[in-house]
C-alpha cells in the first residue's frame, strides 16, 4: 500500500554499537598513551640527560603502560562479562521454573509504562511464548544488558593495546632524529597537535562541543606535562648540584 500523498515514513535510525568495548577502549587507549608517554618523556627530558636516555623511558613507557592498558582492559571487562552471564543463567533459570510469577513481573513493567493492565498482560504473555525473547526482554528491564552483547574482552584488549602503544610513539618520534631543546619542542607540538585531534574525535562520536571537547583535551595533557617537565627539571637541577 502506497503513503497517502502529503504524508512521510519515519526515517530509519542508525545508532552506534556502544556496549562492544573496543571503541571505548581504541579512544581511552590513545588518549592515555599520548598523556602517559608525553608527561614522562618531558619529566625524563627536564632533567637534561642524553637522548638515548629519553628515547629508553620512552619505550619503557610505550612497552609497559600499553602492556598494563591490555591486561587492564581484558581483566575488567571479563569479570564484567561473566557478571552478566552469571545474571543471565539465574533469569534464565527463573523463567524456566516461574513463568507465571515473570509473566506477572513483566506486566506490572509494562503498567509502570503506561499500558492499561490487559493490554500489558497480553503483551507480556505473548513475549513469555518465547524463551529466547522472555530473557531479551526481562534482562533489558532487569538488568538493562542484551544477552548478546555482553562485551568482547579479548578485542577490547587489543585495540587498547595498539591505540595506547599509538598514542605513546607520537611524542617519542623527534627523539629518534634530534635532542636537547629541539626534541623537546617537537615533542610538545607533536603532543599538542595529538591531543587537539583526539579531542575533536571524541566530539564528532560524542555529538558534544567539539571547542570544549578541544580545550579539555589540551588542558588535562597540558597540565600533566607542565608537571612533570617541572619536576624533572627540578630534580635535575637539584642532582646537578649535589
Amino acid at each position: 500500500m502506497r503513503p497517502e500523498a502529503g504524508t512521510h515514513s519515519p526515517p530509519h535510525e542508525h545508532h552506534r554499537d556502544v556496549q562492544g568495548g573496543a571503541a571505548r577502549a581504541a579512544v581511552f587507549g590513545i588518549s592515555d598513551g599520548l598523556l602517559t608517554n608525553v608527561s614522562l618523556i618531558l619529566g625524563v627530558a627536564g632533567a637534561n640527560p642524553g637522548a638515548g636516555v629519553v628515547r629508553l623511558a620512552g619505550l619503557a613507557g610505550l612497552v609497559a603502560g600499553a602492556f598494563s592498558m591490555a591486561a587492564g582492559e581484558y581483566v575488567s571487562m571479563s569479570a564484567q562479562k561473566e557478571l552478566v552471564e552469571r545474571e543471565l543463567e539465574l533469569e534464565r533459570r527463573e523463567l524456566e521454573r516461574h513463568p507465571e510469577s515473570e509473566t506477572r513481573e513483566l506486566t506490572a513493567t509494562f503498567e509502570r509504562r503506561g499500558l492499561e493492565h490487559g493490554d500489558a498482560r497480553r503483551i507480556a504473555e505473548t513475549i513469555m511464548r518465547d524463551p529466547n525473547v522472555a530473557l531479551e526482554v526481562h534482562a533489558a528491564e532487569e538488568l538493562g544488558v542484551r544477552p548478546s552483547q555482553t562485551g568482547a574482552p579479548l578485542a577490547a584488549a587489543i585495540s587498547s593495546f595498539v591505540s595506547f602503544a599509538v598514542g605513546a610513539v607520537i611524542p617519542l618520534l623527534p627523539w629518534f632524529f634530534v635532542s636537547g631543546h629541539p626534541a623537546v619542542i617537537a615533542s610538545v607540538c607533536l603532543g599538542a597537535v595529538s591531543a587537539v585531534a583526539i579531542g575533536w574525535t571524541v566530539a564528532v562520536f560524542t555529538g558534544r562541543s567539539r571547542v570544549r571537547s578541544v580545550l579539555r583535551q589540551l588542558g588535562i595533557a597540558t597540565v600533566a606535562a607542565a608537571v612533570t617537565y617541572g619536576v624533572g627539571l627540578a630534580v635535575g637541577i637539584r642532582t646537578g648540584g649535589a
